[in-house]
């Protein structure tokens, strides 16, 4: 069974595997697994641990990362929690874990030593970035959080992790001049599929982190057989390995290998262009409901 298993998604190796599936699959050892923080503004997660192999995705400041192995070259194996990715991170970039109250609502954001926008910042964190605060002070107008670290990040650009908006739309549009990066996840680089899973998450909803889970497992699949139907704002266009947004019924937003950015283009345009040089035809259109997606 273990073969079968995605190992994107499946904490399972032959040597080693979560508990969760102690009674599915065959393994050398089961181990609980330990919840760590991203302490680091945003870290890189591979499928092996080699700094010279591409990534799989980003993970953001605060988010939870269930460490499963830890080596003595400083890499950990192990699964974050906000949408079950599986692979290796640098050790260095975990800290103790915090349970999170606020998530990053501005496109990006920074950390201060202080209470004070003067102050030498201490980082840049992204959208989608999970915080714990702990009290608020304000300076000359403007409030602050206090973080569990002691750093401050300005209140306004944070809102509780239940929060959510129902035009998430207007979060991917957000995004447009953004340079695109193969397995980004980030307001400074991202894919195409993260453009739609952090924007989805700041509407309150969690989606998986790949173009072909999302097809898979988001939303009400319309029927194309006659050709494309009235398509609405929210519309997820599919290729195979790729996905974008429709904002209006002719304009598709998309993370793209091809302006390198998150960029607006006419879908005519865009379904001709993809055909015939990057990733075919047109394979799904998917409609999201209230009832497509498990809430954050």
């Amino acid at each position: 069974m273990t073969a079968q298993l995605d190992r994107r998604l499946h904490p399972v190796r032959p040597d080693l595997a979560s508990v969760d599936y102690r009674d599915q699959v065959q393994s050398e050892r089961f181990v609980e697994g330990t919840d760590l923080c991203v302490v680091a503004d945003k870290v890189a997660l591979r499928a092996c641990p080699d700094l010279a192999k591409g990534i799989d995705t980003e993970l953001n400041f605060g988010e939870i990362f269930r460490v499963f192995e830890t080596t003595a070259e400083g890499w950990s194996w192990g699964q974050l929690q906000t949408d079950g990715y599986v692979g290796w991170l640098p050790s260095q970039a975990l800290g103790p874990f915090e349970q999170p109250t606020h998530r990053v609502a501005a496109l990006r954001t920074y950390r201060y030593p202080a209470a004070e926008m003067k102050s030498p910042v201490c980082s840049q964190v992204s959208i989608g970035a999970l915080v714990r605060v702990i009290g608020y002070e304000t300076t000359r107008g403007l409030e602050y959080a206090k973080l569990c670290d002691g750093s401050f990040i300005v209140a306004k650009h944070l809102v509780e992790c239940n929060h959510k908006i129902s035009d998430w739309v207007t979060i991917a549009q957000s995004f447009v001049g953004t340079p695109y990066l193969w397995g980004g996840r980030s307001s400074l680089g991202l894919d195409c599929s993260a453009l739609i899973q952090l924007s989805l998450q700041a509407g309150g909803l969690n989606a998986p982190r790949d173009t072909d889970m999302q097809e898979t497992m988001l939303a009400e699949t319309l029927d194309l057989s006659t050709g494309l139907p009235d398509l609405r704002r929210g519309d997820l266009m599919f290729w195979k390995g790729h996905v974008g947004v429709m904002v209006d019924p002719t304009t598709l937003l998309h993370a793209n290998g091809y302006s390198m950015t998150v960029a607006y283009e006419d879908l005519q345009e865009a379904l001709k262009r993809i055909g015939d040089n990057e990733f075919g035809q047109l394979t799904s259109l998917k409609r999201l409901s209230s009832t497509s997606f498990t809430e954050v």
